[in-house]
């Protein structure tokens, strides 16, 4: 991962295990409603509105988490490489800024810039982590497709969400499950980012792609070999040499074979 100093790395990846602070957050702001507030049925801002027990530690949370997400993005940026990571960067960005309108823009304050921002986070922070998946996974076939389910999982219970199919999860359970991934996969990509730094080169073996790839290369390499053979066995025989007419010197008799020589000194 040329390009990403030790010290980017470490911040980054520390900037992105933070993002599970939501959680912590979330759950003191539920303890603090007193059981009014359910996370089957209520949508995670209703803990943001100001009739919310804790609303100014609920929306801090959902700036700081804007911020921790721009931050990691921007310093482990040069260890995703590719398209994929240039389409990760592109859509953290947008996660990053969507949960900041979130917070700084309550549910029943500015409900138009809460519910862009809202928006911006699930969909942009579910298709960052597929793009991570497809940019990480030649390196680490695992951490990839870690990051490609958490990613689906978020993509789909968005578009769940925003279709209002919620009758299985309810409105706040199924908003969460487009939610939750988000940071889950970040604070995994982070310490994967950090593993694979830290893991040596030279003893890095070959992954189950490229293994794949070369025993593709090796079955085609055989079968080449074999239709070559056959190809040569089924030729007409045109080089080899033909029997020609008998000698008319030849004095060899096969119906009497101690018959006395016919030529003639």
């Amino acid at each position: 991962m040329a390009g990403v100093t030790p010290t980017r790395l470490r911040w980054g990846t520390v900037a992105w295990l933070l993002t599970l602070q939501f959680f912590v957050v979330e759950t003191v702001a539920q303890r603090y409603s007193g059981g009014t507030h359910d996370r089957a049925d209520d949508v995670i801002s209703e803990l943001g509105a100001s009739d919310a027990a804790a609303p100014v530690l609920m929306n801090a949370s959902f700036v700081v988490q804007g911020l921790l997400i721009g931050a990691g993005a921007v310093l482990l940026r040069p260890a995703l490489a590719g398209r994929g990571g240039r389409l990760a960067s592109a859509f953290l960005t947008a996660a990053a800024v969507g949960v900041v309108l979130v917070g700084l823009f309550p549910l029943d304050g500015q409900e138009d810039l809460h519910q862009a921002g809202a928006g911006l986070h699930l969909v942009g922070g579910g298709l960052a982590l597929l793009a991570m998946a497809y940019a990480l996974r030649p390196r680490s076939e695992a951490l990839g497709t870690v990051l490609a389910l958490l990613g689906l999982l978020s993509t789909a219970m968005t578009v769940f969400f925003a279709l209002a199919v919620t009758s299985l999860l309810g409105e706040g359970g199924t908003e969460r499950a487009a939610a939750y991934p988000i940071p889950v996969g970040l604070a995994v990509a982070g310490a994967g980012l950090w593993w694979l730094t830290r893991r040596p080169q030279a003893r890095r073996g070959p992954s189950r792609r490229e293994l794949r790839a070369r025993e593709r290369a090796e079955r085609a390499e055989r079968d080449r070999e074999r239709d070559a053979a056959l190809e040569a066995a089924a030729a007409p025989r045109a080089a080899q040499p033909q029997a020609g007419p008998a000698d008319p010197d030849d004095d060899f008799d096969p119906e009497d074979p101690w018959a006395r020589s016919r030529r003639r000194g």
